[in-house]
C-alpha cells in the first residue's frame, strides 16, 4: 500500500515543522516537540537527542505524536526503555498517534503500563508486536499497516481498538489474548488476516471489516461476541470460532464460504452471499497447527450452536449442518424451498403435558414446529412476556421478541408460507419423514387462519385434523376405524341382523280346467328379533360384516334395511380410515 500524502492541516500539538515549504508543504513535519525542545525526536540533533534519550528509564511515559521513525532512531528510543532484568522495553503511557515507521518497527515483549496510542500510525515496513502487553488497553484506530503486522500472543488486557485500520500485508493476531473489548469496526484485511487461537474475554467487533483475501480465519474464542455485522469477505474463506454469540448480520460473502462454530447464537439475519455458504456445528474442540485443542474455558454455554435469524436472507445458497433452529426466526427470508438442512436439525417441540381450553383438556401431539408458531400461539393465548433470558417453560408456548404486540407478530397466513417452503425444502431432499412436520404445521396455520383461507375449506381441514392429523397420525385413523367399526357391528346387532335366515314360498294358482301351474317364488322380508338381540352368535355375523367392509367388501349376509343402510355407509367410512391410517404410516418410512 502506498503512503498516502501528508494532511494539509497542521496537528493540534506543538510541530517540529522540519521541512515545511510554503508551496509544497506549508505544515512540514508533525512530529510534536520532545520537552524543552522545539523539534521533534527525529529532527533534533545528536546531542540533544542523545540527552534526551539517556534521561529516559523503563516505565517512562513517552508522547512522539507525528514523529517519523527510521528503524535505527526505534531501536535507540527501544533500548533507552529496556529493562535489563526482563529484558523488554517498558512504557508508561506511550503515544505515537500519526507517527510514521519507515523501517521494520519491532516492538516485540514490550510492555505498555499506560494506554498504548498508535491511532493513525504509519507502518512502511514489520510492524512487530508478538507477545507485547497491553494492561491499560491500545489504539491502532486508522493505522496503516503497508508490511506484514503481527500481534502473535499479544494480551490486551482493556479495550483493543482497531477501527477503520488497514491492513495492506498479513495481519497475524494468532494467540492473541483480549480481556476486554476488541474492536476491529471497519477494519480492511487486504491479506491473510489470521486469529489461530486468539481469545477474547469480552466482545470481538468486526463490524464493516473488509476481508479481501481471508483463506482461513480462526480458530478464535470468544467470551462474549464476535460482531461480523455488515463485514465483507472478498474470497473464499473458513471461519472458525468458538463464541457464546456470533452476529452475522448484513454480512457479504462475495465468494464460498465454510462457518464452523461452536457452541454460538448465530444470527445470519439479511447476510448476504452470492456463492454458497455452509454454516456447521463442529463437533470438537478447534485444534490448532500443532494438532492441540483450542483452549474453551472461557466458555460455558451449552455445546451447541443455535441459529436465532435468517431473516431477510436468500437461502437459495444456504447449508446449515447439525444447527437448532428452536429460536430460529425464518419471517422475510425468500428461497427457503432450497435452503438445505443436513444432518441433526433440531426445532422447537410443542408444549408437553395436559392444558384446559374452556373445560376440556387437551393434549398438543408432539412435532417439530417452527419459533413463529410459537409466538402467534403464545400471543393468541395472552400468555405474559417472558425476561429476556429466561430458559423456555417446556409447557408453554415460546414467546417472541414483539411479544404481545400482534401488529409484529407473525399470523398464521405468514406462518403457513415458511412451513410450505421449508416442507418442500425436505421433499426435494428425498426426506418425506423430515417434511411430515411441516406439512402438519402448514395445514395447522391453515386451519387457523381466518383472513386468507375459505369457511369451507377450514372446515374440511378441521375434519382431516380430527380424523387422521392431516394424514399424519395413524394412531388417530386407527382409534377412529376402531370406533367407527365398534358402532357399525352395535348398529349391526340392533337394527341390522334379522331374527333368522328367511325362507323361501311357493305360491302357485291352477286355472279351471286344469293345465300348467306356475310358481311365483317370493322370499319374506328380514325383520329384527324382538329379543336377544346382542347375542354371542349375532356378534359373529356382524363381526363378520363389518371386516368386509373395512375392505370394501359385501358380506353376503342377509340384512334388514337399516342393515342395508348400515353396511353401505361402513363401506364407505371405513376403508377411508383405513387408507388414512395406511397414508400416515408411509408418510413416516418413505423415503
Amino acid at each position: 500500500m502506498s503512503t498516502p500524502p501528508p494532511p494539509t492541516e497542521a496537528p493540534s500539538w506543538p510541530h517540529c515543522a522540519h521541512g515545511a515549504d510554503p508551496v509544497t508543504d506549508p505544515v512540514g513535519c508533525r512530529g510534536i516537540h520532545v520537552p524543552g525542545h522545539t523539534a521533534c525526536l527525529a529532527h533534533l540533533n545528536d546531542t540533544d537527542r542523545t540527552a534526551y534519550l539517556t534521561g529516559l528509564a523503563p516505565g517512562a511515559d513517552i508522547d512522539h505524536r507525528g514523529t517519523p521513525f527510521t528503524e535505527i532512531l526505534l531501536d535507540q528510543l527501544l533500548a533507552a526503555l529496556t529493562d535489563l532484568s526482563t529484558p523488554h522495553p517498558h512504557f508508561g503511557t506511550a503515544r505515537f498517534e500519526r507517527a510514521q515507521f519507515s523501517g521494520d518497527a519491532r516492538f516485540d515483549w514490550a510492555r505498555f503500563s499506560g494506554v498504548a496510542r498508535f491511532g493513525g500510525a504509519q507502518f512502511s515496513g514489520i510492524a512487530a508486536f508478538d507477545s507485547a502487553r497491553f494492561p491499560r488497553g491500545a489504539r491502532f484506530d486508522k493505522a496503516q499497516f503497508s508490511g506484514v503486522a503481527r500481534f502473535g500472543g499479544a494480551r490486551f488486557f482493556g479495550v483493543a481498538w482497531f477501527s477503520k485500520a488497514q491492513f495492506s500485508g498479513d495481519a497475524r493476531f494468532d494467540e492473541a489474548q483480549f480481556s476486554g473489548i476488541a474492536w476491529f469496526r471497519g477494519t480492511q484485511f487486504s491479506r491473510v488476516a489470521r486469529f489461530e487461537g486468539a481469545q477474547f474475554s469480552g466482545n470481538a467487533e468486526f463490524r464493516e471489516a473488509q476481508f479481501l483475501t481471508a483463506g482461513k480465519w480462526g480458530p478464535l474464542v470468544c467470551d462474549e461476541r464476535v460482531d461480523l455485522s455488515g463485514a465483507v469477505f472478498g474470497a473464499p474463506v473458513t471461519l472458525e470460532i468458538a463464541a457464546n454469540r456470533v452476529s452475522c448480520v448484513r454480512t457479504r460473502w462475495e465468494s464460498t464460504a465454510t462457518v464452523r462454530v461452536r457452541r454460538a447464537k448465530v444470527d445470519l439475519g439479511y447476510a448476504v452471499w452470492t456463492a454458497p455458504v455452509a454454516l456447521t456445528a463442529h463437533p470438537a474442540p478447534f485444534t490448532d497447527r500443532s494438532g492441540a485443542p483450542v483452549d474453551e474455558s472461557l466458555l460455558t454455554g451449552p455445546d451447541r450452536v443455535r441459529v436465532t435469524s435468517v431473516q431477510g436472507v436468500d437461502a437459495a445458497h444456504l447449508v446449515l449442518t447439525d444447527t437448532d433452529l428452536s429460536d430460529c426466526l425464518f419471517s422475510g427470508a425468500f428461497h427457503l424451498d432450497q435452503l438445505r438442512l443436513e444432518g441433526r436439525t433440531i426445532l422447537a417441540p410443542t408444549p408437553t403435558g395436559f392444558h384446559r381450553r374452556g373445560i376440556a383438556p387437551i393434549h398438543w401431539t408432539r412435532r417439530r414446529t417452527l419459533a413463529e408458531e410459537h409466538h402467534w400461539r403464545a400471543q393468541t393465548a395472552g400468555q405474559p412476556p417472558v425476561p429476556a433470558g429466561t430458559p423456555p417453560e417446556p409447557r408453554r408456548w415460546r414467546t417472541g421478541p414483539h411479544h404481545p404486540d400482534p401488529a409484529r407478530t407473525p399470523d398464521p397466513d405468514d406462518v403457513a408460507a415458511l412451513y410450505r417452503q421449508l416442507r418442500k425444502a425436505f421433499e426435494d431432499g428425498k426426506n418425506e419423514p423430515g417434511a411430515a412436520d411441516f406439512y402438519y404445521g402448514e395445514c395447522e396455520m391453515r386451519r387457523h387462519d381466518r383472513t386468507g383461507t375459505p369457511t369451507a375449506e377450514r372446515r374440511l381441514l378441521w375434519a382431516y385434523w380430527v380424523l387422521s392429523g392431516y394424514g399424519l397420525r395413524a394412531s388417530r385413523a386407527l382409534g377412529w376405524l376402531a370406533a367407527a367399526m365398534l358402532t357399525t357391528i352395535l348398529l349391526l346387532m340392533a337394527f341390522g341382523l334379522p331374527a333368522s335366515s328367511p325362507k323361501q314360498e311357493a305360491t302357485g294358482t291352477v286355472p279351471a280346467g286344469g293345465g300348467t301351474v306356475t310358481f311365483v317364488i317370493d322370499k319374506q322380508d328380514p325383520k329384527n328379533p324382538v329379543k336377544d338381540r346382542f347375542s354371542t352368535k349375532r356378534f359373529d355375523k356382524a363381526l363378520s360384516v363389518t371386516l368386509n367392509s373395512v375392505v370394501f367388501r359385501s358380506s353376503g349376509q342377509d340384512l334388514t334395511t337399516a342393515g342395508t343402510y348400515i353396511e353401505m355407509t361402513s363401506r364407505i367410512l371405513e376403508p377411508a380410515l383405513l387408507a388414512l391410517a395406511v397414508l400416515a404410516i408411509r408418510g413416516r418410512i418413505k423415503r
